[in-house]
């Protein structure tokens, strides 16, 4: 595997050989804490199969993971004087430890092509507004974490820096805390690996993060409190501002999660999944992380609530139930629909639309090389601009989301507003309008 950097236009990532890469991340944040070596080879060939090339996990997990052991009983970190884990301290007694485990999973996820995002630590650890906690970073403890962390992983390619983990920076010292870690990181690793941030719900990086140096490219969590999906507007904020660095949505809701994290709301369904993504690609994320709430907390089974100490309706099944729910079957069409339109030549063009419908309906649109991309999340149709793409025909399409296969719409001169009626429409028929130029003569 190669190391990422960021292109040089700024917008999108690439392999150290100039490759595009096109994030398709998938959210485990309990992998390490939680799973065995066979869960996790299990979860990760899974994963592979499905076509996701970037996993997203926390070392020092938020369900309690650094006063619980991992599935072996081991802990990440020794206690201090006072009896709090030091993450200056790692646990590396003995064979089979802790971080002998998260050597075993990178090992495996390289093996199958797969980079991990890898948050060095749950927000909760720095800033516990809510959560298990405790507090335990200082500035100075955490540039030491990250200093080791660096140096333990420096020479390994599928790997990349997330700070942050779902909490907001409130006081100067959170700052100084997240600034010690990614400097600490970089002390160790000599700069090998990109670095992010993981913000709260409804906000983005860019939100406090945008200008610092260590920050190479944006995460939103556009997350999982807003029924009407909208994260295409968080990523053409981020695109529009300067200096210019990629986004994407990290963070979207996650696949059978109640709405607003209340059953009584209803549950985000593969529908919404497919929205988040293609809403946020063609606004010009560079990638995209899906999620399954039963899988990010690797739940074994129908749960009330976060403890899962009774049974309930808040995670409905397990996580290797969840690993095959049709929203995960889907994302691997996302990448290939990206990988097949040379995504890195993607500029957003909200005005090819000749019109635009509002809220549930609304359609987003983008330039590629010879064509351009419009999604349709009902169907229903798209009026097109055609003298925007100065070709003298245009070849259209309509690409499933649920399927990955297309169907021909004809060709048409390309010119005035055109009208492209959906195959079929409604809810859960979302389509792809491919639009491909056919040059003057």
């Amino acid at each position: 595997m190669q190391r990422l950097r960021v292109n040089d236009g700024g917008r999108f990532l690439e392999k150290e050989d100039g490759t595009p890469f096109f994030w398709l991340g998938d959210t485990a944040w309990e992998l390490f804490h939680k799973l065995n070596r066979e869960e996790a080879e299990h979860y990760l060939r899974t994963r592979a199969e499905q076509g996701f090339n970037v996993v997203q996990a926390v070392a020092l997990a938020e369900f309690e993971g650094v006063t619980t052991g991992n599935a072996y009983g081991r802990l990440p970190l020794l206690a201090d004087s006072s009896g709090l884990p030091d993450p200056s301290r790692p646990d590396l007694a003995g064979p089979n430890g802790y971080w002998d485990h998260i050597d075993f999973v990178l090992d495996t996820a390289a093996a199958y092509g797969i980079y991990i995002a890898l948050l060095p630590t749950w927000g909760d650890k720095f800033n516990k507004l809510w959560g298990k906690g405790p507090e335990i970073f200082s500035p100075e403890n955490a540039r030491t974490y990250g200093r080791w962390l660096g140096a333990r992983y420096q020479h390994r390619p599928n790997l990349v820096w997330v700070l942050g983990g779902d909490r907001p920076l409130q006081t100067s010292r959170h700052f100084a805390i997240v600034e010690a870690m990614a400097e600490g990181l970089t002390e160790g690793d000599g700069g090998a690996h990109l670095r992010t941030f993981h913000p709260k719900g409804a906000e983005s990086s860019s939100h406090h993060l945008h200008d610092a140096d260590w920050l190479d490219f944006n995460m939103i969590q556009s997350g999982h409190g807003e029924a009407a999906i909208a994260n295409d507007l968080r990523v053409a904020a981020d695109y529009a501002r300067l200096p210019v660095k990629p986004t994407l949505d990290s963070e979207p809701c996650y696949e059978d999660i109640p709405i607003g994290f209340d059953a009584a709301n209803g549950y985000f369904d593969e529908a919404d999944a497919r929205r988040a993504a293609y809403y946020a690609v063609l606004s010009g994320a560079c990638g995209h992380t899906y999620g399954h709430h039963s899988v990010w907390s690797m739940a074994e089974g129908a749960y009330a609530n976060n403890e899962m100490t009774e049974p309930g309706a808040y995670f409905l099944m397990d996580w290797k139930t969840a690993l095959r729910r049709p929203g995960a079957n889907q994302m691997k069409h996302v990448r290939a629909l990206m990988e097949t339109s040379g995504f890195a030549s993607l500029r957003p063009d909200p005005q090819l639309l000749a019109r635009n419908f509002p809220g549930s309906n609304r359609m987003v649109a983008a330039r590629i090389e010879a064509g351009a991309l419009v999604y349709c999340p009902n169907g229903l149709f798209a009026e097109i601009d055609l003298g925007r793409l100065e070709a003298a025909a245009v070849e259209a399409s309509w690409f499933d989301p649920r399927s990955g296969e297309y169907t021909q719409a004809g060709t048409c001169e390309g010119e005035g507003v055109r009208r492209f009626d959906a195959p079929s429409s409604g809810r859960g028929n979302d389509w792809v309008l491919r639009l491909k130029e056919v040059p003057h003569a």
